[in-house]
């Protein structure tokens, strides 16, 4: 006997689980049937792109100019990303970032199984997918509020949150490490490039939503006033920049130096480094439910820098670890954390920031947060060579922890925990 989602929406059933109540909604459920495929994808990207990178050029530069060539291209498209998805059908915003992705990778897939792929060619197939990425971000976190109720939004995040790690750091690099290790990275891009084939079809079914408020005249103009609205509120801006000087100390590090760390001091394979991902996968999905299923903590401001604090100082673990059990422990802690407080933050952004906005804001969020992601990348290379892997992420952990829980106490910053979302909202759109 199959069971249907509607069969849920009774008492006792999406209402008893929490962090199920959104599925209520049609067209969440056709959106997360997508991401869901997408994201294992992604998963499996994720370990054939970082092996592929040292098979192409073993040295620690080599995943970190990687991420240099796809952030890069991120950060200088998403303003536009942004203002195109509070001004156009986001539905289709996002099936053109999906299709611009499913080419490269399937680009990338070719040249790698009839044996043509070389470092410059995969970094340039990799900023275009992360050209795409910018538009498909933003549009993506602007149309979950259009989609379900402002109750579940809450839950909706957490279901982000609880799909997501499972997907793209536990079942698709436990994939892509077996794939990887079996068959080599060019398979295990062609499922990748599948996979965004079937988000596309998804977002497709969604019905259209239709731009909420008055759309700016024009791309400029709608990017100017997402600038305004943010430099009013202390809690936006003053996070933003925490994060960015926070991702300067310990993002590049953690993403170029662990796979690193796994293959070139521990020896161990694919494999394992799939394991180390898996094991945050886990540590985010437990946090998603827990907080699924208690909803938005009353002081969610403080909530969240607590529990980005605490992520960061558990980067250290990567630089003290000394088997791959260890660095799991550490991926599982710091991924728990950061997903807590992730989630509190997209719930926060949602009830505060007007509708119209939401797009650019969320654009600005990523932009402000990792602008200084190449610079990251760039530096790790040469700090590792100067002090070593371990060091250099242990260091990375101390910086990062400081700046962030430092932000907390700028005035301004916990004003919106005494402020109802609505009212908020309606003041952010008059100011």
């Amino acid at each position: 006997m199959q069971h249907s989602y509607e069969s849920l929406d009774r008492q006792g059933g999406f209402a008893r689980v929490g962090l199920l109540r959104p599925l209520r909604s049609r067209d969440f459920r056709m959106l997360w049937t997508g991401q869901t495929v997408s994201l294992v994808g992604d998963g499996i990207f994720l370990i054939a792109m970082a092996w592929t990178a040292f098979q192409l050029w073993n040295s620690p530069a080599s995943l970190s100019t990687v991420g240099i060539a796809m952030t890069i291209p991120t950060i200088a498209c998403l303003l536009l990303g942004g203002a195109v998805s509070d001004r156009f059908d986001r539905r289709r915003v996002m099936i053109a970032s999906d299709a611009v992705r499913a080419v490269a990778v399937s680009a990338i897939a070719a040249l790698e199984l009839t044996g043509h792929l070389n470092f410059a060619a995969f970094a340039l197939l990799v900023a275009f997918y992360g050209a795409a990425t910018a538009f498909f971000t933003p549009a993506f976190e602007s149309i979950v509020p259009s989609i379900v109720p402002q109750e579940d939004l809450a839950q909706a995040n957490s279901l982000d949150q609880f799909v997501r790690p499972g997907a793209l750091r536990l079942v698709g690099p436990a994939l892509g490490g077996v794939m990887v290790a079996s068959t080599g990275s060019g398979g295990a891009f062609a499922i990748d490039a599948v996979t965004f084939l079937v988000s596309m079809a998804a977002v497709a079914a969604i019905r259209p939503v239709v731009p909420a408020g008055d759309v700016a005249a024009s791309t400029g103009a709608a990017i100017a006033d997402g600038f305004r609205f943010v430099r009013r509120h202390a809690w936006i801006w003053a996070t933003l920049l925490s994060a960015a000087i926070a991702y300067l100390a310990f993002l590049g590090p953690t993403e170029a130096l662990v796979p690193f760390l796994v293959r070139n001091d521990l020896h161990a394979s694919a494999t394992a480094l799939g394991l180390v991902f898996a094991a945050g996968g886990i540590g985010a999905i437990v946090a998603a439910f827990a907080i699924g299923q208690r909803g938005q903590p009353r002081r969610d401001i403080t909530f969240m820098y607590v529990c980005w604090t605490l992520a960061t100082v558990a980067v250290a673990g990567y630089g003290l670890g000394r088997n791959v059990v260890q660095l799991m422990v550490a991926c599982l802690v710091f991924n728990a954390l950061e997903t807590a407080g992730t989630i509190v933050w997209a719930t926060i952004k949602q009830r505060h920031v007007p509708g119209a906005l939401l797009g650019r804001v969320s654009s600005l969020d990523w932009l402000i947060s990792i602008g200084l992601l190449p610079v990251s990348y760039g530096l790790t290379a040469p700090v590792a060579t100067v002090l070593g892997a371990r060091t250099t992420l242990v260091g990375a952990a101390v910086i990062g922890s400081a700046v962030t829980f430092s932000a907390l106490f700028v005035p301004g910053v916990r004003d919106v925990e005494a402020r109802g979302p609505r009212a908020s909202a309606l003041r952010g759109s008059q100011g």
